[in-house]
């Protein structure tokens, strides 16, 4: 069911052009009943070889810091190491959305913090543009961890990835949940 839900908000998103072709990547965290948990993820390419056409058997289900897929069709893409950065940052985490939405491009490549301009999006407050650091990066994901750290940020909060796109980190009872409030 996660799988099938997260295909969907690929599609969705896609197709509401909160992202672009070169994609971005979404994960959310999941508990097995043994108490095992799991990482549900976009595979490498799902805007740009589908479009954001992807079936619930290309989800990725991935072992955390192992890398290892256990279910899904595809290969991993090589933003993990963020994903990992951000669930390991705060276990409150469950969901990280990272996109390439035109107009956070532009805010992101411009070097300007986004101003909170609306009512519906208070709850993130203030949306910074962080230094530089090349995409799948480790040192990107060094660099947002130490952020998020040291600023404390509650959850959800939002970031903007200079010359990158957005990250949206949230919150939830289920990694489900909070992949909903993400999106």
């Amino acid at each position: 069911r996660e799988r099938e839900d997260l295909a969907r908000i690929i599609k969705l998103i896609f197709e509401r052009k909160n992202t672009n072709v070169a994609g971005g990547n979404f994960s959310f965290k999941v508990t097995d009943d043994a108490g095992k948990e799991y990482i549900i993820m976009t595979p490498t390419m799902m805007s740009e070889a589908y479009l954001g056409n992807v079936s619930a058997s290309q989800v990725l289900v991935v072992e955390p810091h192992t890398r290892k897929i256990i279910d899904g069709v595809g290969n991993l893409t090589r933003e993990i190491n963020l994903h990992e950065a951000m669930y390991d940052t705060n276990p409150d985490i469950k969901a990280v959305l990272h996109a390439h939405a035109p107009n956070a491009m532009f805010w992101a490549t411009s070097g300007l913090d986004l101003p909170n301009l609306t009512e519906a999006t208070q709850k993130v407050e203030y949306v910074p543009v962080l230094e530089f650091e090349p995409n799948c990066s480790e040192e990107l994901a060094e660099l947002v961890s130490n952020y998020v750290k040291k600023e404390d940020l509650k959850i959800p909060h939002m970031l903007l990835l200079n010359s990158h796109g957005v990250l949206i980190n949230t919150t939830g009872a289920t990694g489900l949940e909070a992949i909903h409030k993400a999106l």
